[in-house]
């Protein structure tokens, strides 16, 4: 039986926007326009709930990994757990008696459209934490819930590594190695951490995890949001922020707010050799902008989302030397799996239980 909850609508929201989330706890807000009185997220009414007990379910689940078989605790008896890896591969049962679905890991925007397959489909639990490629695409009456919460560890290390990196200088040391090149002459001293103003912008999970790890480093953080709260500024004061900051770091989701949000005006703004952090989404941040003040030499970037991507084998950027790229791999770490299918476990056990399922998506995030 499917359940019927309020269709997404795309807003700016922040990557991992607290307030859509169940349990009763209210959360820092994320980026999005002002909606409704900034209203706390609804988990759905238990009457559109799954109405059958744990005794009598009978519920098929497929998920996208092999391994995630072990990962999700106990479940009830009726459970039928199968893997689909992908959607172009051969189907383990008949599509229309499956009523919740995993899809793999940073699935494509085509991947959406498979659901449209699984006629009997209940709910949707992405392992990302972006729902940008799913917003919109989700058939009627079915739930999307993102991972938020799975990648607050493995994203805010990427950040830190990151800002590390370039700081300090590593991309030029790599290619010093490569060439053998003892290059203490050509690069000491290396800039540092310590001390620099560093600015987020998304306030959500990710933002806060990232903030702690910047702590023992003695920044000076300041922290953006959708709406102002104690310690978070509100978006309406970025343009009078980014001047003051050493390092940008964008943590927010790909929404129809967000898209190109850091344009030649944003980066204007920031101050001559500041850096730029992109852990979002590469949309975010406009190419041809990025691209013109790195190569006036004003500006650096540490990115591991480009648009598009993956970044065409002959663009400027690549050779770049202010320019230091990861080929989207801040979420791709060891403990995705046994976080993932921890939430999802959590999830099916909600979803039988009847009970108000957590991570649901709303206005795109």
């Amino acid at each position: 039986m499917r359940h019927r909850g309020a269709q997404a609508e795309p807003g700016f929201g922040g990557a991992e926007h607290p307030q859509r989330r169940s349990g009763g706890a209210q959360a820092e807000p994320g980026f999005g326009p002002p909606t409704r009185s900034s209203p706390a997220r609804r988990t759905r009414p238990r009457s559109r709930l799954r109405a059958a007990t744990v005794s009598s379910v009978r519920v098929k689940v497929w998920i996208a990994h092999e391994a995630g078989r072990g990962l999700l605790g106990t479940l009830p008896d009726g459970v039928t757990v199968e893997v689909l890896t992908g959607p172009d591969e051969p189907l383990p049962s008949d599509p229309a008696t499956v009523e919740f679905w995993v899809p793999p890991f940073l699935s494509p925007a085509t991947a959406a459209h498979f659901a449209a397959k699984l006629t009997g489909l209940s709910v949707i639990q992405l392992m990302s934490a972006g729902a940008d490629a799913w917003v919109g695409r989700v058939p009627p009456g079915v739930t999307l819930c993102d991972g938020r919460g799975v990648h607050s560890e493995s994203t805010s290390e990427w950040a830190v590594t990151a800002i590390l990196c370039y700081l300090r200088a590593f991309p030029a040391f790599i290619r010093g190695q490569a060439g053998r090149d003892w290059s203490y002459r050509r690069y000491a001293p290396t800039d540092e951490l310590t001390g620099k103003r560093v600015l987020i912008v998304g306030a959500g999970a990710i933002g806060e995890a990232t903030a702690a790890r910047l702590a023992p480093f003695e920044v000076r953080l300041t922290k953006v949001a959708r709406t102002a709260r104690d310690g978070v500024h509100g978006i309406d004061e970025l343009p009078a922020l980014l001047p003051d900051a050493d390092v940008v770091v964008l943590l927010v989701p790909l929404t129809e707010a967000t898209r190109g949000m850091v344009d030649a005006d944003f980066l204007a703004r920031m101050p001559d050799g500041a850096l730029l952090v992109n852990a979002a989404r590469g949309p975010v941040v406009s190419t041809s902008a990025l691209t013109a003040e790195l190569a006036s030499g004003r500006l650096n970037a540490a990115v591991d989302v480009t648009d598009p991507e993956p970044l065409p084998a002959d663009h400027p950027l690549w050779t770049m030397p202010n320019f230091l790229l990861t080929p989207h791999v801040a979420g791709s770490v060891r403990g995705l799996l046994p976080r993932a299918y921890g939430l999802v476990g959590d999830q099916l056990r909600r979803y039988l239980a009847g009970e108000p399922l957590i991570n649901e998506v709303r206005e795109g995030y």
